[in-house]
């Protein structure tokens, strides 16, 4: 199983990105796909979660209208766009898989240990 997220990069406050995760080794049947960040001395915190066999989506209040999780299952990928970045969005950007149901994610909070798989993340800074 493997997970590798790209797309990151430097921008301006209020500009966008596109960040991109490549999922080998498995299919998405029964699994989530979240995309976490971690600031610099801060822990891990999820900003976006896909089911992509449904299409269902979570995302924490944090970023809400902000950011965009999407999934093209053909290709086995996932997609965070994001928009209307702030300097507060700097960090390395990850995405890992759960083999649970969305609901857990809604039900149980939005947390790192629930994830089994990461991949190697992507650096987003945001300049003000």
């Amino acid at each position: 199983v493997q997970l590798q997220a790209s797309g990151g990069g430097l921008v301006h406050a209020g500009g966008s990105l596109r960040l991109s995760c490549a999922a080998s080794g498995f299919t998405f049947d029964g699994y989530v796909i979240g995309w976490f960040r971690q600031a610099p001395g801060k822990g891990r915190e999820g900003v976006a979660c896909i089911s992509p066999t449904d299409g269902r989506t979570y995302y924490p209040d944090s970023v809400n209208g902000r950011f965009t999780v999407s999934s093209d299952s053909a290709k086995n990928m996932v997609y965070l766009q994001m928009d209307s970045l702030k300097p507060e969005d700097t960090a390395v950007y990850y995405c890992a898989n759960g083999k649970f149901p969305l609901d857990v994610v809604i039900n149980y909070g939005f947390k790192a240990e629930f994830f089994n798989s990461w991949g190697q993340g992507t650096q987003v800074t945001v300049s003000s």
